[in-house]
């Protein structure tokens, strides 16, 4: 049986009148809203899990407008791990915001939404900042066997923005974690600074040192943007 079927095609549908949205502002003379770019990484890590081996490429395009925002990002590396996942989110001036993810991995039938082999994931996002604090909480829609979510999975996480560095802490239970249980997976310790190539371009590149506590790993990842 395919269910949950409904994300995908809203995002779709959204990105779908994205041509639309493009010419009526090229029409009238109003710059872009729409932007891509990529990040290169040592290593692809995520809520305190490594994904793929090695360095991994991870392009995305989105556009924006008035904090509604709808894009698609992906993350790839040499030895055949691939990600491409599309999302739509809200951004309220006072911080909070509100979104949907679409977890998919190629090498998957893509309209395969059934319990057992499904390639979708779909998560509810929210998010709150406030000066230099942020929090998150996200909640997995379904069970989809070729993503590996569980259903009402459950992944939370704080951070704090110091002037030279920053902190972040995560739990999660479900696909986060190596038995399903709720559990501390990240625990992390970055900074970032910007090098600037001319006057006019610069990269900005990050590292952070992770700790997963629960699968017992740690990591150490640099990377920089384009």
């Amino acid at each position: 049986m395919r269910i949950f079927n409904w994300p995908t095609y809203v995002v779709l549908a959204a990105l779908a009148f994205l041509p639309i949205i493009s010419f009526a502002q090229e029409e009238s003379d109003k710059p872009s809203k729409f932007s891509a770019g990529a990040d290169f990484y040592s290593n692809y890590i995520w809520r305190g899990t490594k994904f793929g081996t090695g360095p991994a490429v991870q392009p995305s395009v989105k556009f924006s407008s008035d904090g509604f925002t709808i894009g698609a990002w992906g993350s790839f590396d040499a030895l055949g791990y691939a990600e491409a996942d599309l999302y739509v989110s809200y951004a309220f001036t006072f911080g909070l915001s509100i979104g949907l993810t679409d977890y998919y991995y190629p090498g998957q039938e893509y309209f395969d939404y059934s319990d057992t082999t499904g390639s979708h994931a779909f998560e509810i996002n929210l998010g709150y900042s406030i000066a230099g604090l942020s929090l998150s909480a996200n909640y997995i829609l379904n069970e989809a066997g070729g993503a590996a979510s569980k259903g009402n999975d459950l992944y939370f996480q704080a951070g704090y923005q110091f002037k030279y560095f920053n902190i972040s802490l995560g739990a999660g239970n479900g696909w986060h974690t190596s038995d399903g249980e709720f559990n501390v997976c990240h625990i992390a310790i970055g900074t970032s600074k910007t090098i600037k190539i001319t006057d006019t371009f610069s990269i900005p590149v990050s590292g952070q040192l992770i700790l997963n506590p629960q699968r017992e790993q740690m990591y150490l990842v640099a990377g920089f943007s384009l």
